[in-house]
């Protein structure tokens, strides 16, 4: 089959309700225990709930985090009507006046633990039953542990200090699990829980959509990449990546090489619906559908803001000029000092192909149909937020999988958590950090040689990319190179601002990038990002006093 189809049962359902005051503290009235449920298909569908899970945000919520991996970078402003609209995220994106009680921040950290509770819930079921019952017990546990590892990396990035709750903690425990950690012990914790998944899930599933082995080997390289980059109790980076921890990071990566995920032929199948989905790149993404008997279908509710107004509603997530300059190229090369000199314009730069299938641009088609192009008058306030949209999580309205959920249009497209291109570039940056950068060259090439396939973009008459040579290739360059390349092949996915923070640099990009993108945008005037404390935003207050203090408030909040 496709996908798994995202069934809730409704004494399942039950068992999953939350209080409103904290994560599992409350069992509810009228649930089932779980020494109760013993049936292989009452567990199969506890597993199938904690994989809902993963399509159970909002667009103020969002697991995509396009508000704190785009829009708090320099790759993205936050949009919609202007400042007002979703302050929260506008203050953000400024890096000032975050506040610790904003209800967007509490609800994504609410609903992430809530993920959290449905994999614990089914790992204590599936231990306490023996293989011979339930044949599929490992595979489950580890597609548990895969799924749990996923949530506290998104928790991690985002929030920095965090409670690690597994299925052993008594339910009466969970509110007296302290986030004080060092960073250290908390990435080997995430660590932990992939190589858990790693060690015991099958190579591949015949079902589309469950994690496999080649999912937890791609998680575990990036975790092992981010732990690498040690940072102390300020989130001051520590200067020099780990050296075993970059080792993990090439040994895991190999594995991915090694399987039968490749580079698609063009970037655009990435972010195509239909029978592009999980395709050859597509290592492991939340599946998303429609008409599957339930109100809206299971669509993507994180990006549901970001469609132009002249497509409907509401023009949040919109690319940044300091991000269209950086895809310009001379000589098929980026111009990592000067890009930002003078802004792109398609009359006298030439581009890297790839801008084409992140950014919507006035004058071109949107979202590859020669017969819908984009306007300037799509744009809910230009004055503002410029005259660009966001691509990748789009789709062409006259796909089946476009639907109007008044006052909003969402879509079921699916949406890529692991690809394989950005397991490639883990690889190299890992190459890179080892002093091995020519090895990590043709990685980078083949990701470049990929983007200079024009298919689905024939009408973009200025591209031009090259391979980068041989000669001058040294390893600060090559360190340049990989992380220019992860802006542009990842850009608008949610990886910018923890890549800057992960490299030690994010005070010094946003910053500058405040100063420069304030003379076109005058509200980024005002921001400022603090280091030693922007790095991460505030541990939810309302998080704190539900645990009774038990949790410890980041740096500089």
């Amino acid at each position: 089959m496709k996908k798994i189809r995202f069934i809730f049962v409704q004494f399942l359902a039950s068992m999953f309700m939350l209080s409103s005051c904290s994560f599992l503290d409350v069992v509810p009235q009228g649930t089932l225990d779980e020494s109760q449920v013993k049936d292989p298909s009452q567990i199969d569908a506890l597993c199938i709930a904690a994989y809902s899970a993963l399509g159970n945000d909002h667009y103020d919520k969002p697991f995509s985090l396009w508000p704190y991996g785009n829009v708090r970078s320099d790759d993205a402003y936050k949009g919609g009507n202007d400042q007002a609209d979703l302050a929260a995220f506008h203050y953000y994106e400024i890096s000032e006046n975050i506040k610790t009680d904003f209800a967007e921040a509490d609800g994504l950290w609410f609903y992430a633990y809530q993920a959290i509770s449905r994999t614990n819930t089914a790992l204590s079921v599936l231990k306490g039953m023996n293989e011979n019952d339930y044949s599929l017990k490992n595979s489950r546990m580890g597609e548990m542990y895969f799924l749990r590892g996923h949530f506290y990396f998104l928790l991690k990035l985002v929030f920095g200090h965090i409670a690690f709750v597994d299925e052993d903690v008594p339910l009466d425990q969970y509110d007296f699990i302290p986030n004080t950690l060092s960073n250290d012990e908390q990435w080997q914790n995430i660590c932990d829980d992939f190589k858990k998944a790693y060690d015991l899930l099958p190579e591949y599933h015949s079902e589309i959509g469950r994690a496999n082995k080649i999912a937890a080997a791609a998680y575990l390289s990036k975790a092992y990449l981010f732990k690498a980059f040690r940072q102390d109790e300020l989130n001051n980076y520590m200067g020099t990546p780990d050296v075993e921890d970059l080792e993990n990071v090439l040994t895991y990566s190999e594995v991915v090489m090694n399987s039968d995920y490749r580079l698609e032929p063009s970037i655009a199948h990435n972010f195509l619906p239909g029978t592009f989905q999980n395709g050859l790149e597509s290592i492991f993404a939340v599946q998303y559908s429609s008409s599957d008997g339930t109100m809206f279908g299971r669509l993507n509710w994180s990006d549901v803001l970001s469609l132009p107004m002249g497509l409907g509603c509401c023009d949040f997530h919109k690319p940044s000029q300091n991000l269209v300059n950086a895809f310009k190229t001379v000589n098929g090369l980026p111009d990592f000092d000067n890009f930002d000199n003078n802004d792109y314009s398609s009359d006298y730069d030439m581009a890297d192909p790839r801008l084409y299938h992140t950014v919507a641009l006035p004058g071109v088609p949107y979202k590859y149909n020669e017969g819908l192009i984009y306007e300037e008058s799509w744009n809910r306030t230009p004055t503002v937020y410029g005259y660009y949209a966001s691509l990748k999580e789009n789709v062409d309205p006259s796909c089946d999988c476009f639907e109007n959920v008044a006052p909003f249009y969402a879509n079921s497209k699916n949406r890529i958590i692991l690809r394989f291109s950005d397991i490639m570039l883990v690889r190299a940056e890992a190459l890179i950090e080892l002093k091995r950068e020519i090895e990590a060259l043709p990685l980078i090439n083949q990701i470049r040689e990929r983007a200079a396939n024009n298919s689905f973009i024939e009408y973009a008459d200025n591209t031009d990319i090259a391979s980068y040579p041989v000669i001058g290739w040294n390893n600060d360059y090559a360190r340049q190179a990989v992380r220019w390349e992860r802006r542009l092949e990842l850009a608008m996915e949610g990886h910018r601002f923890f890549d800057l923070v992960r490299w030690g640099i994010a005070s010094d990009v946003l910053n500058s990038y405040f100063k420069t993108e304030g003379i076109k945008r005058y509200y980024l005037k005002e921001g400022h990002f603090d280091k030693n404390k922007d790095e991460y935003i505030p541990i939810p207050q309302q998080q704190i006093n539900f645990t009774g203090g038990i949790y410890t408030q980041n740096p500089g909040w």
